[in-house]
């Protein structure tokens, strides 16, 4: 799996969010709206985000040494895991601190449409980093849920930056919502629930995205189409009986360890059993590519 395309959608991401962070400031100081003020702090959370998950694409790419024999493929996950725990929950704090405060106490809104103005520009520049992160994660996706693909994805990236676009833009809908409500009804409270909205939305992103990140930077294994498959091309070598016991892990978004004890026919030589290895291995990396690291322990069939 390569990282190309979860580049091109932080890229894309870093670029919109940063545009809009600057926006939604210049928004803010024109209004006083506490929605604009908590979506500026969202954005330039986001845009940290983006710097963060490429600084630990860069990590990844260094070479394996003897502190680290299976290299840094998991610097990915665990700046991920940083993206989630520290930054949207900061986000979200801060919003639910001005939404708390807005409501108390309650100022009027200067300019709102200045407001309305940069929210919809917002939502079209969000909008196109969202599309850009859909494209790049279909072919990975393949015909499961959305929802599956966060959950079941091992490159932690796209669904970084999937959930992000999806809560910037309904945050954009919330600040969007605040404001038009407070013009309606001239009770500026409104922009203070606006802001909580936000809040709210940001921390069960946080949340979501701190379990899926925390699994995988303690291991997960193969899906379970990759084991079916690992299992098969093993099954499948000549000259072995069946596979006894298998365990996988990834060390990486693109790096699979796959160790396996499997039973071989009686009375091979040994290079027939070196032979029967080699290719054992060369099915296994046809049918999963990811899988780069294999080991395979040979046994005799004691089950008869």
């Amino acid at each position: 799996m390569s990282t190309a395309g979860s580049t091109k959608a932080i890229l894309a991401a870093l670029t919109a969010n940063a545009g809009i962070a600057i926006a939604k400031f210049v928004g803010f100081l024109i209004t006083g709206s506490s929605s604009m003020l908590a979506e500026s702090v969202h954005s330039v959370a986001d845009t940290s985000n983006q710097g963060l998950l490429l600084w630990g694409q860069r990590e990844a790419r260094k070479e394996a040494d003897s502190l680290h024999p299976f290299g840094y493929g998991r610097s990915r996950y665990f700046w991920s895991f940083v993206v989630a725990l520290v930054l949207f929950s900061l986000g979200s704090l801060f919003a639910l601190y001005e939404g708390y405060h807005k409501i108390t106490h309650p100022e009027a809104l200067t300019s709102p449409v200045v407001a309305v103005v940069i929210l919809a520009v917002a939502i079209c520049l969000e909008g196109y980093s969202f599309r850009t992160a859909m494209v790049e994660s279909k072919p990975l996706r393949g015909s499961g849920s959305w929802w599956r693909f966060i959950h079941t994805s091992r490159n932690p990236e796209l669904p970084v930056v999937l959930l992000e676009d999806t809560g910037a833009l309904i945050g954009l809908a919330f600040a969007l919502g605040g404001v038009g409500l407070t013009v309606l009804t001239g009770d500026p409270v409104w922009d203070g629930v606006g802001t909580v909205a936000i809040g709210v939305l940001l921390g069960a992103i946080a949340v979501i995205l701190m379990v899926e990140m925390h699994s995988l930077l303690i291991g997960e294994g193969a899906t379970g189409r990759e084991g079916e498959a690992i299992r098969a091309a093993l099954e499948g070598t000549e000259n072995v009986d069946r596979l006894i016991h298998i365990r996988t892990q990834y060390l990486g978004p693109e790096e699979m360890l796959v160790a396996a004890k499997i039973a071989l026919a009686p009375r091979l030589t040994l290079s027939t059993v070196a032979a029967t290895i080699d290719a054992a291995e060369a099915a296994i990396r046809a049918a999963v590519p990811a899988a780069r690291v294999i080991y395979l322990e040979p046994d005799l069939d004691r089950s008869a």
